[in-house]
């Protein structure tokens, strides 16, 4: 039997894939290079030390290529959506859709569907580390977008954590606007699937980021800012069941733990297992997975993001956006599994 994280390389229809496994099984990652996109996480759980499945991710290569749900996506350049796929920067206008006249709705970046290479590989018999790169944002590739940055996916897996590093590095001559998040489905009724509603969540803000209710766009302003004490069904500082709550929504000023690290916490009840999604700084976007094509409510998204939706057109947040020529960024967040002792 090997003594360290053993590294696989595989397919997904036509898609080249990654598997991680533990040295005693107890562990298995998979990830698409496509997106570098995290198809699988199992984890042992109990002394059977059975593999559960901790999140809900792409199934098939059709899945993959359909992006539908965007499952366990990295966004970037931007996260969630931009205004009618418009937005100024650098004294010019910029069209992410250009030609669209209806349908007007680009969310989530091109990230997501960008071909990664794995470039670094380190394994020992507690972790392993993957280093994938992606060169493929240069001026005239994505429309809207002329700008040149490379990025770097960081994985480090665990025994019941999952944390992830996305550093961009602007490698052009002009100021471009950036940001980065992920799309993590969660589930913690398997082997047994059932609905999100007797699922308990924990969410450290403060603040709902108040949207149009049809276009999901931030109002403007500070009407966008909606202190949870006066919004109590969306108030979920101290934990409560999910229930038949549909939630696709934004939350701000999150309060840090002692180092830093603000956790979101979703638990299950009935099994005394809990997931804590971790992160450094940025927001909280959850999405109670009402609207997707397969599976509705069978997970939750619970999407740590630097910025909020459509921070492209809110002045408030350009400081955050603008990366410099030769300048890199990181954004750290993870997930770690805590299984019951009973």
């Amino acid at each position: 039997m090997p003594y360290e994280y053993r590294i696989t390389e595989g397919r997904l229809g036509d898609e080249p894939t990654v598997t991680l496994s533990a040295p005693d099984g107890a562990v298995r990652v998979v990830l698409a290079l496509r997106g570098a996109t995290l198809l699988s996480w199992q984890v042992g759980r109990g002394v059977a030390g059975y593999l559960t499945e901790l999140t809900d991710g792409y199934r098939d290569e059709a899945e993959l290529l359909s992006q539908d749900g965007v499952r366990a996506g990295l966004l970037a350049p931007f996260s969630n959506r931009v205004a009618d796929g418009r937005y100024h920067h650098g004294g010019r206008d910029h069209d992410l859709l250009p030609g669209r006249v209806e349908d007007r709705v680009v969310y989530h970046g091109f990230v997501r569907e960008a071909p990664f290479r794995l470039i670094d590989a380190t394994t020992t018999a507690d972790s392993a580390r993957l280093l994938l790169r992606s060169t493929s944002i240069r001026p005239g590739r994505y429309p809207g977008y002329p700008f040149a940055l490379d990025l770097d996916v960081e994985y480090t897996i665990g025994r019941r954590e999952l944390g992830i590093e996305i550093r961009a590095t602007n490698v052009g001559e002009t100021t471009a606007p950036y940001a980065s998040g992920w799309h993590p489905y969660f589930t913690l009724s398997r082997p047994h699937p059932r609905l999100i509603d007797d699922l308990v969540l924990q969410i450290p803000a403060h603040t709902l980021i108040r949207t149009d209710a049809s276009s999901l766009i931030p109002l403007p302003g500070k009407e966008a800012l909606l202190p949870l004490d006066r919004c109590p069904d969306m108030d979920f500082r101290t934990p409560r069941r999910l229930g038949d709550a549909v939630i696709d929504a934004c939350f701000a000023d999150l309060a840090p733990g002692p180092d830093g690290r603000t956790e979101t916490v979703l638990s299950d009840p009935a099994s005394g297992d809990a997931l804590r999604v971790w992160q450094y700084g940025g927001y909280m976007h959850v999405f109670t997975g009402d609207t997707l094509a397969r599976d509705r409510r069978a997970s939750i998204a619970l999407e740590p993001v630097e910025v909020p939706t459509d921070a492209y057109n809110r002045p408030e947040h350009a400081n955050a956006l603008f990366l410099e020529p030769g300048r890199q960024r990181e954004f750290r967040f993870g997930v770690r599994y805590l299984p019951s002792t009973h």
